[in-house]
């Protein structure tokens, strides 16, 4: 099985970037479907981004398309998260997550492994 640990969450200005960083030991992460997760206080947590496998593959959260880059580094064997344009409704707490299934699944359910979670908060 893999092990998920996330860092890189913190305060950040709207309109500022962050990048948040998910280690994976255990198995390399490209053994698995790659998904962050968000979740807001209150809220059900929700699918931010997902990678196929292959790396080949991205799909986006209508919230974050254009603003938010998901990618791999296979060496580092570490996913990365890459939030610009960052909005107040972007503060959540943000969640790495694998699933071994075959395709980008947007269901929490879908995914077997989970991250203990990274701080995001957005200051207007």
């Amino acid at each position: 099985q893999v092990q998920l640990v996330e860092s890189g969450g913190g305060l950040v200005q709207a309109g500022g970037s962050l990048r948040l960083s998910c280690a994976a030991s255990g198995r390399a992460f490209r053994n698995y479907i790659m998904g962050w997760f968000r979740q807001a206080p209150g809220k059900e947590r929700e699918f931010v981004a997902g990678i196929s496998r292959s790396g080949t593959g991205t799909y986006y959260s209508d919230s974050v398309k254009g603003r938010f880059t998901i990618s791999g580094d296979n060496a580092k064997n570490t996913v990365y998260l890459q939030m610009n344009n960052l909005k107040p409704e972007d503060t959540a707490v943000y969640y790495c997550a694998a699933a071994s299934g075959i395709v980008v699944q947007r269901q929490v359910g879908a995914y077997d492994y989970w991250g203990q979670g990274t701080q995001v908060t957005v200051s207007s």
